[in-house]
């Protein structure tokens, strides 16, 4: 099992107090999850989590009739010069958690990166770093 990190993502749709206690409630059943917290308040939900249980937890606020919404960032990279790059690229950033996916483009050295949830850009450009690998945040696209 992947070592425990912590999600925080909003939740969309609680419409009231008894749906963030059901969210809650839903997340709590996924395997592994740890110290929920989901505030109506605010509209977040905040727990650890085994890294590799992103879809996990998609499911069970869907199941429980809420959402997250997604966001997307945009990185430069910098040193890429094959292929090979791209791929390596692509799963060092979809390693990070609450990052549903991202697609790298060679011949523009863009990355677009889909999110759900908070994600620190510095953990992105690490990421990108650890493969040996320059990378700034453009924008939030």
């Amino acid at each position: 099992m992947d070592d425990p990190v912590t999600f925080q993502f909003p939740v969309s749709g609680m419409t009231h107090a008894s749906c963030a206690a059901e969210v809650e409630q839903a997340l709590r059943k996924v395997e592994g999850v740890d110290k929920v917290c989901v505030s109506f308040a605010d509209q977040q939900a905040r727990l650890r989590a085994p890294a590799g249980s992103l879809y996990a937890l998609l499911d069970a606020v869907h199941a429980a009739g809420c959402g997250v919404p997604e966001g997307v960032l945009e990185l430069s990279i910098g040193g890429m010069t094959w292929a090979s790059c791209v791929g390596r690229i692509e799963r060092a950033l979809g390693d990070v958690p609450a990052v549903k996916g991202a697609h790298v483009d060679l011949a523009t050295g863009r990355a677009l990166v889909k999110t759900c949830g908070t994600v620190e850009p510095a953990a992105l450009l690490a990421a990108v770093a650890t493969m040996g690998y320059s990378a700034r945040l453009i924008k939030n696209a």
